[in-house]
């Protein structure tokens, strides 16, 4: 398995040692009460913002070192789009870790073809341009290709693969039902806003999970999660959201997704003493990606300060700062 060195940033996602090693065996009742206290200040001050949207709004979020969660509509399914682009990258890199691929070895792009007539269920497509599997990866990821994205869904055997990957992996409540060009060229026919399509869906529970394994290193070798999250740091896309919440300089490994009346985004963000926070935004409505990415900023500021405070410290700052 030949991998690219992993940069710097990856390291630092690597540092932080795993959930079973950092929080206590047994906590108090008093630090179990602040908490909850915590997440509950955190979880209404998120709502509050949300509710300022005029479509249907899930967040999630998961202090993956210290056991902190706050969920708003976290078991409701949303369209992923193309946050559905991790689950993709991790059933490649199991399959690379297995000896099955190379991230060297050369794929086509897939491209759609134009239709004529009745559209068929599943948009046709063709092969293109032929690169690495370490190049389809980063121009799926930091530039949200979707024909680089269709060439890695066709090595893994069909999206169906993907959603065997993530059951295995026991990630419940998201699924895969569409290749990236079916995807665009089916955007637009129900609205989001008002209609549960549980087609190529997530909860906002079931992507911090996803999330959470990643980072964790339950599901992917030590070398390929540090490839996957070396390239969501690099992520070019939606820097007015989740990124646009955080302070300068702050390491976030994300990936976004946008279509007719969504805008996503979901990550792991690094908080100031190298704990390791898991969001996901899953927004819809008329108003525009604009205003959306406005509220997930909003909400990203929200989470990321009453996180990075120590516990016991913040509740009551965090009542005086809203």
């Amino acid at each position: 398995m030949k991998f690219r060195t992993a940069r710097i940033v990856a390291a630092l996602f690597t540092a932080v040692p795993a959930l079973v090693t950092t929080v206590p065996q047994v906590q108090s009742r008093d630090a179990i009460s602040l908490q909850d206290q915590r997440d509950q200040i955190i979880q209404q001050q998120v709502a509050a913002i949300a509710a300022e949207g005029r479509g249907r709004i899930g967040v999630a979020a998961m202090d993956l070192d210290g056991g902190g969660q706050i969920f708003v509509n976290g078991d409701m399914p949303f369209p992923m789009a193309s946050t559905a682009k991790i689950a993709v990258a991790a059933t490649f890199l199991e399959q690379v870790e297995k000896g099955n691929y190379r991230l060297d070895q050369q794929f086509p792009m897939m491209l759609r073809v134009v239709e004529r007539g009745t559209p068929s269920p599943e948009a046709p497509l063709r092969a293109g341009t032929v690169m690495t599997a370490q190049s389809l990866m980063e121009l799926m990821i930091t530039r949200s290709h979707n024909e680089a994205t269709d060439g890695l869904i066709k090595v893994v055997g069909g999206y169906e693969n993907v959603n065997r990957w993530l059951t295995r992996n026991g990630i419940a409540g998201q699924r895969l039902d569409h290749t990236m060009a079916t995807l665009v060229r089916d955007d637009g026919k129900i609205d989001p806003a008002k209609v549960i399509d549980t087609r190529t869906s997530s909860t906002p529970r079931a992507m911090i999970a996803l999330l959470a394994a990643i980072d964790r290193g339950g599901v992917l070798s030590p070398e390929s999660r540090a490839v996957l999250l070396d390239t969501m740091t690099r992520t070019s896309t939606g820097k007015t959201r989740i990124r646009a919440g955080l302070p300068e300089g702050t390491l976030v490994a994300h990936k976004t997704g946008t279509l007719s009346g969504v805008t996503d985004d979901v990550g792991i963000v690094r908080l100031p003493d190298g704990r390791h926070l898991a969001v996901t935004f899953f927004v819809t409505g008329p108003e525009g990606h604009a205003a959306h990415a406005g509220l997930i900023a909003r909400m990203m500021r929200t989470i990321y300060d009453g996180y990075s405070a120590p516990l016991g410290k913040n509740t009551q700052d965090l009542v005086r700062r809203r």
